[in-house]
Protein backbone atom coordinates (compact mmCIF):
# COMPACT_ATOMS: atom_id res chain seq x y z
CA UNK A 1 0.00 0.00 0.00
CA UNK A 2 1.51 3.31 -0.77
CA UNK A 3 1.99 5.76 1.84
CA UNK A 4 -0.10 9.20 1.33
CA UNK A 5 0.04 10.56 4.99
CA UNK A 6 3.86 11.73 4.34
CA UNK A 7 4.85 9.67 6.98
CA UNK A 8 1.74 10.91 9.24
CA UNK A 9 -0.66 8.12 10.08
CA UNK A 10 -4.39 9.03 8.98
CA UNK A 11 -6.93 7.98 11.31
CA UNK A 12 -7.68 4.03 10.54
CA UNK A 13 -11.82 4.22 12.33
CA UNK A 14 -14.87 5.20 11.12
CA UNK A 15 -16.57 7.34 13.85
CA UNK A 16 -20.08 9.14 13.94
CA UNK A 17 -20.62 12.37 12.46
CA UNK A 18 -18.72 15.32 14.56
CA UNK A 19 -20.44 18.81 14.52
CA UNK A 20 -16.84 20.02 14.59
CA UNK A 21 -15.71 19.17 11.19
CA UNK A 22 -17.67 21.45 9.45
CA UNK A 23 -15.41 24.16 11.17
CA UNK A 24 -11.95 21.88 10.62
CA UNK A 25 -13.62 22.58 6.91
CA UNK A 26 -13.41 26.28 7.27
CA UNK A 27 -9.82 25.85 9.24
CA UNK A 28 -8.42 24.76 6.21
CA UNK A 29 -10.62 27.09 3.65
CA UNK A 30 -9.28 30.21 5.51
CA UNK A 31 -5.98 29.05 5.42
CA UNK A 32 -5.29 28.10 1.40
CA UNK A 33 -7.82 30.61 0.17
CA UNK A 34 -5.04 33.63 0.55
CA UNK A 35 -2.33 32.00 -0.51
CA UNK A 36 -4.23 31.13 -3.81
CA UNK A 37 -4.15 35.00 -3.73
CA UNK A 38 -5.14 36.36 -7.99
CA UNK A 39 -5.72 32.28 -8.50
CA UNK A 40 -9.75 32.20 -9.48
CA UNK A 41 -11.04 29.61 -7.30
CA UNK A 42 -13.48 27.92 -4.66
CA UNK A 43 -13.03 25.82 -2.03
CA UNK A 44 -15.68 23.10 -1.68
CA UNK A 45 -16.07 20.94 1.90
CA UNK A 46 -16.44 17.39 -0.35
CA UNK A 47 -16.28 13.41 0.61
CA UNK A 48 -18.43 11.86 3.64
CA UNK A 49 -17.30 14.97 6.86
CA UNK A 50 -19.18 17.01 4.14
CA UNK A 51 -22.69 15.33 4.94
CA UNK A 52 -24.44 16.25 8.34
CA UNK A 53 -24.94 12.86 10.72
CA UNK A 54 -22.61 10.84 8.28
CA UNK A 55 -20.44 8.57 10.19
CA UNK A 56 -16.91 8.97 8.58
CA UNK A 57 -13.06 8.79 8.82
CA UNK A 58 -12.09 11.96 10.85
CA UNK A 59 -10.12 13.32 8.05
CA UNK A 60 -11.67 16.36 5.83
CA UNK A 61 -11.74 16.52 2.10
CA UNK A 62 -11.21 19.82 0.46
CA UNK A 63 -11.52 20.22 -3.41
CA UNK A 64 -10.03 23.57 -4.42
CA UNK A 65 -11.79 24.20 -7.69
CA UNK A 66 -9.88 26.20 -10.39
CA UNK A 67 -9.99 26.32 -14.06
CA UNK A 68 -7.61 23.83 -16.25
CA UNK A 69 -5.06 26.60 -17.07
CA UNK A 70 -4.63 27.60 -13.14
CA UNK A 71 -3.78 23.72 -11.99
CA UNK A 72 -0.12 24.51 -12.03
CA UNK A 73 -0.18 27.64 -10.92
CA UNK A 74 -2.27 26.93 -7.82
CA UNK A 75 -0.65 23.62 -6.51
CA UNK A 76 3.16 26.00 -7.11
CA UNK A 77 0.97 28.37 -4.96
CA UNK A 78 -0.23 25.76 -1.90
CA UNK A 79 3.20 24.33 -1.71
CA UNK A 80 5.17 27.69 -0.99
CA UNK A 81 2.24 27.49 1.87
CA UNK A 82 3.91 24.00 2.83
CA UNK A 83 1.86 21.58 1.30
CA UNK A 84 3.30 18.64 -0.58
CA UNK A 85 1.92 18.19 -3.97
CA UNK A 86 1.32 13.92 -4.55
CA UNK A 87 0.59 14.10 -8.28
CA UNK A 88 -2.90 12.99 -9.23
CA UNK A 89 -2.97 9.34 -7.38
CA UNK A 90 -4.86 7.81 -10.75
CA UNK A 91 -7.62 10.23 -10.65
CA UNK A 92 -7.60 12.43 -13.73
CA UNK A 93 -8.34 16.16 -13.30
CA UNK A 94 -7.73 16.30 -9.51
CA UNK A 95 -4.06 16.73 -8.04
CA UNK A 96 -3.59 15.40 -4.50
CA UNK A 97 -1.16 17.64 -1.81
CA UNK A 98 -0.44 16.27 1.36
CA UNK A 99 -1.07 19.15 4.64
CA UNK A 100 1.84 20.26 5.89
CA UNK A 101 3.44 18.15 9.15
CA UNK A 102 1.87 21.42 11.34
CA UNK A 103 -1.62 21.18 10.44
CA UNK A 104 -4.77 19.31 11.06
CA UNK A 105 -4.45 15.63 8.60
CA UNK A 106 -6.90 16.38 5.96
CA UNK A 107 -7.08 15.64 2.39
CA UNK A 108 -6.56 18.36 -0.20
CA UNK A 109 -7.22 18.20 -3.89
CA UNK A 110 -6.72 21.32 -6.85
CA UNK A 111 -9.29 19.97 -9.28
CA UNK A 112 -10.36 21.49 -12.65
CA UNK A 113 -13.61 23.08 -12.37
CA UNK A 114 -16.37 20.52 -14.66
CA UNK A 115 -14.13 18.11 -14.31
CA UNK A 116 -15.39 13.96 -13.19
CA UNK A 117 -13.39 14.19 -10.42
CA UNK A 118 -15.47 16.97 -9.45
CA UNK A 119 -18.56 15.67 -10.29
CA UNK A 120 -18.14 12.51 -8.58
CA UNK A 121 -17.60 14.67 -5.22
CA UNK A 122 -19.95 17.17 -5.41
CA UNK A 123 -22.89 14.65 -6.96
CA UNK A 124 -22.36 12.42 -3.87
CA UNK A 125 -22.30 14.88 -1.07
CA UNK A 126 -25.66 16.51 -2.20
CA UNK A 127 -26.80 13.65 -2.69
CA UNK A 128 -26.35 11.82 0.12
CA UNK A 129 -27.30 15.25 2.05
CA UNK A 130 -30.85 14.93 0.45
CA UNK A 131 -31.53 11.41 0.93
CA UNK A 132 -30.88 10.33 4.43
CA UNK A 133 -31.12 6.62 3.81
CA UNK A 134 -28.59 6.75 1.33
CA UNK A 135 -26.76 8.19 3.31
CA UNK A 136 -26.74 5.69 6.45
CA UNK A 137 -26.42 3.12 3.94
CA UNK A 138 -23.47 4.12 2.72
CA UNK A 139 -22.33 4.90 6.69
CA UNK A 140 -23.39 0.63 7.19
CA UNK A 141 -20.97 -0.11 4.53
CA UNK A 142 -18.41 1.83 6.04
CA UNK A 143 -18.32 0.31 9.45
CA UNK A 144 -18.75 -3.31 7.92
CA UNK A 145 -15.40 -2.25 6.32
CA UNK A 146 -13.54 -0.07 8.82
CA UNK A 147 -11.64 -3.17 10.03
CA UNK A 148 -9.96 -2.84 6.36
CA UNK A 149 -8.06 0.73 7.49
CA UNK A 150 -5.74 -1.00 10.06
CA UNK A 151 -4.62 -3.02 7.15
CA UNK A 152 -5.52 -2.49 3.40
CA UNK A 153 -6.97 0.88 2.71
CA UNK A 154 -7.21 0.07 -0.93
CA UNK A 155 -9.07 -2.38 -0.04
CA UNK A 156 -11.56 -0.49 1.92
CA UNK A 157 -12.10 1.96 -1.19
CA UNK A 158 -12.59 -0.94 -3.45
CA UNK A 159 -15.01 -2.96 -1.59
CA UNK A 160 -16.94 0.18 -0.50
CA UNK A 161 -16.60 1.60 -4.61
CA UNK A 162 -19.38 -0.59 -5.91
CA UNK A 163 -21.82 1.35 -3.49
CA UNK A 164 -20.37 4.58 -4.31
CA UNK A 165 -21.05 3.85 -8.25
CA UNK A 166 -24.73 2.90 -7.05
CA UNK A 167 -25.21 5.92 -5.49
CA UNK A 168 -23.38 8.47 -8.11
CA UNK A 169 -25.69 6.92 -10.86
CA UNK A 170 -28.75 7.07 -8.36
CA UNK A 171 -27.46 11.09 -7.78
CA UNK A 172 -27.33 11.66 -11.38
CA UNK A 173 -30.75 10.05 -11.87
CA UNK A 174 -31.94 12.05 -9.75
CA UNK A 175 -30.68 15.29 -11.57
CA UNK A 176 -27.52 15.89 -8.89
CA UNK A 177 -25.17 15.44 -11.93
CA UNK A 178 -23.23 18.40 -12.88
CA UNK A 179 -21.41 19.55 -10.02
CA UNK A 180 -22.78 22.76 -9.63
CA UNK A 181 -22.03 23.93 -6.28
Amino acid sequence: MTDTTGGRHAPAEVVAYDPEWPRWFARIRDRVTPALGPVGHRVEHVGSTAVPGLAAKPIVDADVVVAEPDVDRAVALLAALGYQHAGDLGVTGREALLPPADELYHHLYVVVDGSAALADHVDLREYLVSHPAAAQRYARRKYELAHLLETDREEYVRQKGDLVEELLRLARTDGYGGAEA
